[in-house]
Parts: structure tokens; sequence; C-alpha cells
């Protein structure tokens, strides 16, 4: 190191280190602020932030999404992968969805929450189902379907058909109800005569 001192003098080995430096300078410019789109863990909030380094998108995201943990976690939210290099931040797209955790929080996906199951809405459902089998069908088929604690289900067809098969059934239900009541006729008439025949004698 001595020797190269003495070949050149200190001037020159400023000058060669100043030039270098504004050569560095020149062909690698400050990156420009991207759009991001950041959330909270249970994915309630959003925001897009407007970011240049990995930890300016930090501090925007927690001053965005109201977080004051200080120890916080970038994560892409499709995968959970963790951000945490800066040369990994420059590699990413514009308008890339991540995900801020803060401490002990873990990433999750968009089906279930961790450490929770879903919540059932009730022990039974029941719901009911009118639909024709034909266009002729008066009233068609009526299904009932009965759910319990949302594992068990239950289901029962009723089946109508046309309107001469409602028709034919109204018309035997008409029948035998005449039938009983000229019965009833008949029997309430026998009684009232012969009640007023022993009147007479």
């Amino acid at each position: 190191m001595e020797y190269a001192k003495s070949l050149f003098p200190l001037s020159v080995m400023r000058s060669v280190s100043s030039a270098g430096m504004s050569l560095t300078r020149k062909v690698l410019p400050t990156p420009q602020p991207r759009p991001f789109r950041v959330c909270t863990h249970n994915r309630c909030r959003r925001r897009g932030v407007m970011a240049s380094s990995l930890d300016d998108l930090l501090e925007k995201s927690a001053n965005a999404l109201l977080v004051v943990c200080q120890f916080l976690t970038l994560v892409l939210e499709e995968d959970g992968t963790v951000v945490d290099t800066e040369a990994f931040f420059q590699s990413l797209p514009a308008n890339t969805q991540l995900m801020l955790l803060e401490k002990g929080q873990m990433w999750t996906s968009k089906g279930l929450p961790s450490f929770r199951r879903p919540k059932r809405s009730g022990i039974a459902k029941l719901s009911f189902d009118l639909y024709k089998l034909h266009p002729k069908d008066f009233i068609g088929c009526l299904t009932i379907q009965a759910t319990l604690y949302e594992i068990y289900t239950l289901s029962y067809d009723i089946k109508c058909m046309g309107v001469k098969y409602v028709l034919k059934c109204l018309l035997r239900c008409l029948t035998q109800a005449a039938r009983v009541a000229g019965h009833l006729l008949l029997c309430g008439s026998s009684y009232m005569q012969q009640y007023i025949s022993e009147d007479e004698y």
C-alpha cells in the first residue's frame, strides 16, 4: 500500500475516488416511490401506500393502518413470504399486496382465520324449495330440507303432478264428502220421520 502511495500522489488518488463516487451516483439513481397495497392481519383494513424502500414502507404502512407496535413484519398476502431485505423488496412489482403483522401474529390464508373454527349460525336450518318438473304442472314439487348442526341433512319431497291429477284428487274428496253428507241427510230424515209418526199415533 505504501508503495502504491509513493507511485501515485495523494491528490491523484483523491480525484480518482471522487470520480468513482460521482460515477456511482450517476449509475445508481435513487429508487422512485412505488404503490403497494397493505392490509392488517385480519384483512379488515386495507390501504394503498407509496414507498421507495422497505423502511419507508414499514413506517408509512404503520401510520396508514394506525399500528403502534414497534416490532412489525411485512409478508406477501398471497403466501406469507416474509419481506425482510431491501433487495427482495426492490424486486417486488408495483401494486403488490402485502400484509403487516404485529408481534405474535402469524400469516393466515384467506379461508379460515388461525386457531379459530367457523362460527355456526344455529342448531337447525329449515328450507323450502318449490319447483316444477314440467311446465304444465299445476303446483309443482315441494322439497323440505332440514340441516342440523351444519352436518346432518334431512330432506323430503312432496310431488304434486299436473292439473288433472289435482282435479281428480279434489273431485274424489268432494264426492266422498257428498256421500257422507247424503248418508247423514238420509239418516236424519228417517229419524225425523219416525219421530213425527210416533207423535201422530
